[in-house]
């Protein structure tokens, strides 16, 4: 009952998927890994219930394994808008679960009561074969999940240099995914097959549980098309004039912009209108801002007035505008007609969106939490 349940599970979830409006590559990859799933599934679960003279035929699923993996690190890299699809990149993902296909060609040719009798032998004449497909699945395991756990860290640094908040676009429900699936694999190496396949249709019911609950497997947000279409102003390119010298306040340049070539009297005069908007229009009393909306401001792109934040505050934007949420606060909470208000009141006047977000915020600015910092200051909230 259990298999059957994860089963018909994981194809219902394709079918929504495939039947969804609107849909995305994201989208129609975890509908096609979705149907993977439920083969496989489908696979043990036959094993478990046909008669022994039909073990010949589930052969076809033994390169099955091999193919969860990629489907994970394509799911991942179309969610966070890395696309890693060229044709002549893809298809070697899949070249291991082709290489076992083509290793059991002589199984297939053998005449039927010969292989019974490799079932019967436990393998016997094809421990080759067993022993490169356990590799291949053990190593399939290891690197997909580092690899998609290196593309969900830098998809988090990238949305820190593109989003004043990322509570909501921060994909945390995918890292539980992939542990997820880590964690399968890790029944690969310690467990046996009743644990594995156990394991898998408690992902898949979990999977379904988190897409309902929080429509966060669902739905997703697009990064890609944050302002990337805004031209850059040519005033600001001086082939002549590449920074190829620290120019940030605290003397550091950043490695990744040493090459740039937005010139140095460009950045600083861009830097010098932030900090001037910043202070006249306040534009992070906005919870929602994004590098995007700010850059037209200066009719910038985007990438130019992130380069000039890393370059000269030696923050990422995230970093940035938040510090300035944060110094926002520190002034209207020492007002005295602002003291009969609640301490979250005041953040979200400020542009914070969470009372996570401020007190994690403010404590990464100022080195204590909220509450310390009023003591210090001899501040008395009246409306705690």
């Amino acid at each position: 009952m259990f298999y059957t349940s994860g089963i018909s599970l994981a194809f219902f979830l394709a079918f929504v998927l495939f039947s969804k409006r609107d849909q995305t590559k994201a989208d129609r990859i975890l509908a096609a890994w979705l149907l993977i799933i439920g083969v496989h599934l489908s696979g043990f679960y036959l094993s478990l219930s046909v008669d022994p003279y039909f073990y010949p035929y589930l052969v076809v699923f033994f390169s099955f394994p091999l193919l969860h993996g990629p489907m994970l690190y394509f799911y991942t890299a179309s969610l966070t808008s890395q696309h890693l699809f060229r044709k002549q990149i893809w298809v070697w993902h899949f070249v291991p679960a082709l290489l076992i296909c083509l290793m059991c060609i002589p199984f297939f040719l053998l005449p039927y009561s010969e292989k019974l009798q490799v079932f019967g032998g436990r393998g016997k004449d094809f421990e080759i074969e067993a022993t490169v497909q356990r590799i291949f699945v053990s190593a399939s395991g290891v690197v997909y999940v580092t690899l998609s756990l290196w593309l969900l860290k830098t998809h988090s640094k990238r949305i820190q240099d593109r989003f004043s908040y990322v509570e909501k676009i921060n994909l945390r429900w995918l890292r539980y995914l992939i542990y997820g699936v880590g964690i399968v694999w890790l029944a690969v190496f310690f467990g046996d097959d009743f644990i594995v396949f156990s394991l898998v249709a408690l992902f898949v019911m979990l999977l379904g549980y988190f897409g309902i609950k929080q429509m966060g497997i669902f739905t997703q947000t697009n990064l890609a098309s944050q302002n990337e279409s805004l031209p850059i102003q040519d005033i600001l390119l001086d082939t002549s004039l590449r920074v190829s010298e620290p120019i940030s306040a605290a003397g550091e340049q950043k490695g990744k912009y040493q090459k740039s070539s937005l010139a140095h009297a460009a950045s600083l005069e861009i830097h010098q209108q932030l900090c001037r908007v910043m202070s006249e229009q306040k534009p992070f009393l906005n919870p929602e801002l994004t590098i995007g909306e700010l850059a037209t401001t200066f009719g910038v792109h985007s990438n130019v007035l992130s380069q000039v934040i890393n370059s000269m505050e030696s923050k990422t934007f995230y970093d940035f505008i938040n510090g300035k949420r944060v110094e926002e606060f520190k002034r209207i909470v020492a007002l005295p007609e602002n003291q009969k208000y609640t301490l979250l009141a005041l953040a979200y006047d400020c542009g914070f969106n969470s009372k996570t977000a401020f007190y994690r915020n403010f404590k990464n600015s100022a080195g204590q939490s909220p509450t310390q910092y009023l003591n210090q200051q001899h501040i008395r909230i009246h409306a705690e």
